[in-house]
């Protein structure tokens, strides 16, 4: 159909309209800005003051105001959330109950607030029953957070509709934030602040208003560190003492395990324990995985024996050979029977205006300064409710005193008693007002006695407010009475037991430093071998066994480095792992290594495609990362300098896509690639911008149909570029066909011919830059590898077939070539054609930097 664009500016008008011009990119700033602090502040972080995020305070004041305090019946949860959802929090009914639910659970809060009658969840992650089924009442401790809201203590401000009032903070007369921990995501930033021993915590806080220049050493005399609901041990004090002084950061807590003997010399661990947040059952489903994955070994059994009266009993037996210690130590370091809390001490300060990051020293001040305004405002509530009262008993007494005139006032009266009695007396009409409602009973001459007593009484009190208002050091006293007398109360032992851990001994000095032979099979069979079990042969020998290889299985990636280097291992999905050399497990010779899924956490369809080695990670090197489909990419190294266990990711990958070269640069070299059909091309790093970890890289080379990318490499003059094919053929060029005199090509093209392919010589297996002073290690598919001079290997043109490098069995290919420094060969006995030719070790070979 037909459309008329040519609107008229009278057809889009509109009576008494009026049209605004503003600026959209400011617009769009000022409402992101509004929304981000709306998340932040409505939702996401607590209140430094009382701990709690808007949903919870709700929840507490709403069950406050319904009268389900500790001393009352249960009521079913609907009531409370049908209360807090029509009253003050109109979000949707399931985040009012899941947050009701955590309030209650006692693995989730150290000191729950809220007592549960049925079905709340468990540590396996089941869910609560429905809020129809369940119910609720505050807990005991929960009455000390809103004790004396009624006294005027905390601001009010509107709920959605302006038709009630709810309380921007509750009085909270325990230091809740620390006590009962919180965590919550916000637009831009996070808070994980872990729960405390409440004893220890108020302990820190009396030790302030004792000592006002306390400082941290002194604070974590009474404060240990946190205390989880789910008890579990916490691995040294370094990262709580970093994370009291600047609000950040991480602890270990480790489950707590012990060893039985059974059956026939047999042992099992059995776990009570665990960290905190962790799901039991999926603990156990994925301790079982990783046993049926062979992951984890030395395991015969698994059961989970835990119930409601003899708490968590999870058994682990173990194999008639294991090591305990060792079968231990692996389920600390491959599942969450060791985590990490990342500590994050962020809330909201100055009257929730703003999120901050706040030590522990910062968190016990903002406590005690709200604590000490909480007292204030009631004591000025108590004052002047004593002062009213004091003032109506003064007019009582004045009217008992004359008692008779004050009778025969009312009784001549009509409807001015009041204004006659004021005239008279000097009263006010409170006072007036109380005479004229006073009960013939208080004519006593006792009542009259009570009145003097109680107006004794109370001015005692008034003094004693003013006094308090007046004495900052008075004030103090009173909160730490109160303080002290929760303590008493509610306070408890520790649960969570802080381990102690020794020194680290870096254990690179007890390492001696070798040059070794990483290999990495297409199966995931890895292992380490010193370089130096390799001599040098000349071109065309048989070379000697590397590997002992499982039916099927080929030998893909050969890698020298030293035992101290950082192994970097990127995956073909686009992860990177850290390793130190000594971490990967050393093996003989002919041994086939160990799975790579025992040394790296990778996932079942994942495989390591490409290795490089440094010792660190400095701001000026960069990494240049080149796909299969000729995607290449440009990152600083030092964006992956991280230990995380589970690795990180340095590329997006389309689908089908795969990393398959990775090179170390100083931020002005030039890129070599080169595809399986023999087409190279050479580009400054320059034409690729420096990108974040997660951005995909753009198009390095164009490909023709079936071709894809076996090598990238940095292309240096003075060098010739060494080729090798699956067939065993190679051949040297020389870098400056490459490098021409005007300079690299342009990046995304279909580059030049840097191999004729043909039947005979098979496509390219794989490409190193070299020089004469360097070796070459190239091994086939059934685990061959021979040590070769580069010089020994013709140099020809771009467009030439080469020489016969490698005597082949037929089937066998090349698969991968390394490159080392060039070690002098020994008059060797070669043995009889046909059999390996094996010989005594030589000087290690040192792989130098492409």
């Amino acid at each position: 159909m037909a459309s008329n664009n040519d609107y008229q500016t009278k057809d889009i008008t509109f009576p008494d309209q009026k049209i605004v011009e503003i600026n959209l990119e400011h617009e769009m700033q000022d409402a992101y800005i509004e929304y981000a602090m709306s998340v932040i502040v409505g939702r996401a972080l607590p209140d430094v003051r009382d701990g709690l995020k808007p949903v919870h305070r709700r929840i507490l004041y709403s069950m406050y105001e319904s009268g389900l305090t500790s001393d009352k019946a249960f009521k079913k949860s609907a009531t409370c959330v049908g209360d807090v959802l029509g009253k003050y929090h109109p979000h949707g009914d399931q985040s009012v109950y899941d947050a009701l639910v955590r309030l209650a659970q006692d693995f989730s809060m150290r000191y729950p607030l809220v007592d549960g009658h049925g079905n709340f969840g468990s540590v396996d992650g089941d869910p609560p029953a429905a809020y129809r089924y369940t119910e609720a009442r505050m807990a005991k401790i929960a009455n000390e957070m809103l004790r004396d809201i009624e006294k005027e203590t905390v601001d009010w401000d509107p709920n959605f509709d302006e038709s009630l009032k709810e309380p921007r903070v509750i009085p909270s007369r325990f230091p809740n934030l620390l006590v009962n921990g919180s965590s919550g995501i916000a637009v831009g930033m996070t808070t994980n602040i872990p729960p405390h021993n409440l004893r220890e915590v108020i302990d820190a806080t009396i030790c302030v208003l004792d000592n006002p220049e306390a400082e941290l050493d002194d604070l974590m005399e009474h404060i240990k560190g946190p205390d989880f609901p789910t008890k579990g041990i916490i691995m040294g004090r370094s990262g709580i003492r970093a994370a009291y002084a600047t609000g950040k950061g991480h602890i270990r807590v480790r489950a707590r395990t012990e060893m039985e003997e059974f059956g026939n010399n047999r042992t099992r661990i059995i776990v009570t324990e665990l960290p905190y947040q962790v799901n039991k059952s999926r603990l156990v489903e994925n301790i079982a995985d990783q046993v049926h994955d062979k992951r984890l070994e030395g395991i015969s059994g698994l059961r989970d024996e835990s119930d409601g009266k003899k708490g968590m009993r999870i058994v682990i037996e173990l194999k008639k050979d294991a090591n305990p210690q060792v079968v231990l130590n692996r389920l600390f370091a491959q599942t969450q029977m060791q985590t990490t809390f990342a500590i994050v001490m962020l809330a909201l300060v100055n009257n929730q205006k703003q999120p901050k990051i706040l030590t522990l020293r910062q968190i016990l001040d903002e406590y005690i300064a709200f604590q000490e305004e909480v007292i204030t405002r009631r004591t000025i509530f108590d004052r002047r409710k004593a002062e009213e009262r004091a003032h109506l008993l003064k007019g009582l007494l004045i009217a008992q005193d004359n008692i008779d005139e004050v009778i025969r006032i009312i009784r001549s009266r009509y409807d001015d008693a009041k204004e006659k009695l004021m005239e008279r007396f000097g009263l006010d009409e409170v006072q007036a007002q109380a005479i004229l409602d006073m009960q013939l009973k208080r004519l006593q001459g006792l009542e009259k006695e009570k009145l003097e007593a109680e107006y004794a009484e109370l001015m005692k009190k008034i003094a004693y407010y003013n006094e308090l208002l007046s004495n900052e050091q008075m004030l103090r006293g009173v909160l730490k009475e109160e303080l002290t007398e929760i303590r008493n109360k509610y306070g408890d032992e520790r649960k969570t037991e802080i381990g102690f851990v020794e020194d680290d001994i870096d254990i690179e000095d007890l390492i001696e430093e070798e040059e070794c032979v990483f290999t990495l099979t297409s199966a995931g069979y890895i292992k380490r071998l010193p370089a130096s079990t390799y001599r040098a042969q000349r071109r065309g020998g048989k070379g000697i066994s590397a590997q002992t290889l499982k039916e099927e299985d080929m030998v893909e990636t050969v890698f020298t480095a030293s035992t101290h280097d950082f192994i970097l291992f990127f995956t073909n999905k686009g992860r990177v792992h850290r390793k130190k050399g000594y971490q990967i497990p050393e093996a003989g010779r002919t041994a086939k290594g160990t799975n790579i899924v025992n040394v790296l956490p990778v996932e079942s369809d994942e495989k390591v495609t490409a290795m490089i080695h440094l010792r660190e990670f400095p701001e000026d090197r960069y990494l240049v990362m080149v796909t299969r489909n000729g995607t290449v990419k440009r990152l600083q190294l030092s964006s992956i300098n991280t230990a995380r266990k589970a690795g990180i990711r340095c590329i997006t990958l389309d689908e089908g896509d795969e990393l398959i070269a990775v090179r170390e640069t100083d931020g002005e070299q030039a890129v070599l690639i080169v595809t399986h059909e023999g087409m190279a091309i050479c580009f400054k790093e320059t034409d690729v911008r420096c990108m974040g970890r997660d951005a995909y890289g753009v198009r390095g080379i164009k490909l023709r149909d079936g071709d894809y990318v076996v090598a990238a490499a940095r292309a240096k003059r003075d060098h010739q570029v060494l080729m090798i094919t699956e067939n065993g053929f190679g051949k040297r060029t020389e870098m400056d066909e490459y490098i021409r005199a005007d300079g690299p090509q342009n990046r995304g093209g279909y580059g030049l011919k840097g191999y004729q392919v043909t039947d005979k010589t098979g496509p390219i297996a794989a490409m190193k830059v070299v020089n004469e002073n360097d070796d070459i290690l190239i091994i086939s598919d059934d685990g061959t590898i021979i040590r070769t001079h580069a010089v020994g290997i013709n140099v020809y043109s771009r467009t030439a077939q080469g020489v016969k490098v490698m005597n082949l069995s037929e089937g066998v290919k090349v698969i991968s070539i390394a490159r080392t420094e060039r070690e002098e060969e020994e008059e060797t006995v070669l043995p009889p054609a046909g059999e390996e030719g094996e010989s005594t070790p030589e000087t290690a070979p040192q792989e130098t930097e492409e």
